[in-house]
Formats: C-alpha cells, structure tokens, sequence
C-alpha cells in the first residue's frame, strides 16, 4: 500500500483528499502546515506528497524546496485555477506535476498513479534489475543515484527520469514532446524553457561524475545523449 502525504491548511481539502485517497487504497497523512508537513515528510517517509502551493507560514514552494535538498519523493502541487506562473515554478524547483482546485476525483487519482508509474515503475519496463547500465555509466534505479568511474552524484527524479529516456535510446534523437509526456504527461502545459531548465540540471550532474558535453540539443528536434563516455573505456 502506497503511503500519500497531504499537506493542505483547509480542513475541508484534507478531509475530501484522505476519504478519496483511502477509498482509492492508499494510506494517507495529513499535516495543517508546511512546518508539519516538512517534519513527516522525513518521519512517515511517504511514496507520494500532495501539497498546497498557497498556505500561511511556509507555502508550498518552499516545503518543496526543503523537501529536495534531502529527498526525492515525488510531489503534486496544488494551485487556485489560473496560478499559471506557481505552476511553472514548481515544476522548475523540482515538483512532479501539479493539479489545480477544484479537481475532479478521476483527475487526483490519474496524476498519482501517474507519478508513482513515472518514478516508481518506469525504469523497469523491460527488466526488473536496479541497476540500468551502458558503456560503465550506472543508473541505481532504487536510489536515484548515478555512477561513473566510480564517482556518484544523486539526481531529482526528474533528472534521472530524462536521463534514463535518454540513455534508453543513447546517440538517438528523443523529441521535445515524448520527454515532456514521459516527465510530465502534460505537453500542453510546460514550456520550453522548463525542460530546458532541467537538461542544464541534468547536463552539470553528469559534468560532477566526469562526463562532460554528452546532452545535445538538436534544434526543432529535441535532445541527443551522444556517448562520448564509452569511447573513452577500452
């Protein structure tokens, strides 16, 4: 059973999410504040964090951002219909996807299995090993960490969501709208610019394990994963 945390000061949000979520076949936590919601964040270690973007004291942004500099737990963000720009910023800080209020029950609950898919279940489509590996460059699966001669760095699971897309199809063209359907299932919404922003990301994890200039961009097309790394190993 997945366990989903809920942070949300209105009651009335709290109470609506964990009868849907329970009834749904999840464990729920709920927390009035980002203060709390930050401390079980790290106590009940949830699979899954919801969490409002506007509450007094600590807003959402902020949980997410504390949340990042110790765990990878996928987050959805909450937003008031129309906070285009609290959206975009919160998928650029790291959050998983996002669903505006109101929300439709069928909505909430295909943005979680969404998630826990995309993070939890989309590495191992073709084998249910833990670690995915090309030419000496290793990706633990479980821990959302990168190796490579023998030096690691832990990715955000956007990161090594793309990574892994890219390593898939290594010295391929994967296109700007299969990386935002697999990162986001939402090519509508995010722009340019906020995938962008998570290949500048991915590009300066990979430069602090040794592999440098491997993430084309093929202008019009999407981006290319070019391993100049393996040739480097015989």
């Amino acid at each position: 059973m997945k366990r989903i945390l809920v942070i949300d000061d209105d009651s009335i949000i709290r109470t609506l999410l964990s009868n849907l979520l329970h009834k749904a076949g999840y464990e729920v936590v709920t927390a009035v504040d980002g203060n709390t919601g930050l401390n079980l964040a790290f106590e009940v270690q949830p699979d899954v964090v919801i969490t409002d973007y506007q509450m007094p004291g600590i807003n959402g942004l902020e949980v997410l951002e504390r949340i990042r500099e110790q765990s990878r737990v996928p987050v959805i963000m909450l937003t008031a219909k129309g906070e285009d720009m609290d959206k975009i910023l919160g998928l650029d800080y790291g959050a998983d996807d996002y669903i505006t209020k109101p929300f439709s029950y069928d909505l909430l609950i295909v943005k979680i299995k969404g998630v826990i898919r995309r993070v939890y279940g989309e590495y191992s489509e073709s084998t249910h090993a833990e670690v995915f590996e090309v030419d000496g460059l290793y990706m633990h699966i479980h821990q959302n960490v990168i190796e490579y001669n023998n030096r690691k760095v832990e990715l955000s699971s956007k990161e090594f969501l793309l990574l892994y897309s890219l390593l898939k199809n290594v010295d391929q063209i994967v296109s700007r709208e299969e990386l935002l359907e697999i990162l986001w299932n939402d090519i509508d919404f995010v722009d340019d610019n906020t995938l962008s922003v998570n290949i500048t990301r991915l590009r300066k994890r990979l430069e602090e394990i040794g592999i440098a200039d491997a993430i084309e961009t093929k202008r019009g097309q999407g981006y290319r994963l070019v391993n100049n790394w393996g040739k480097t190993l015989g």
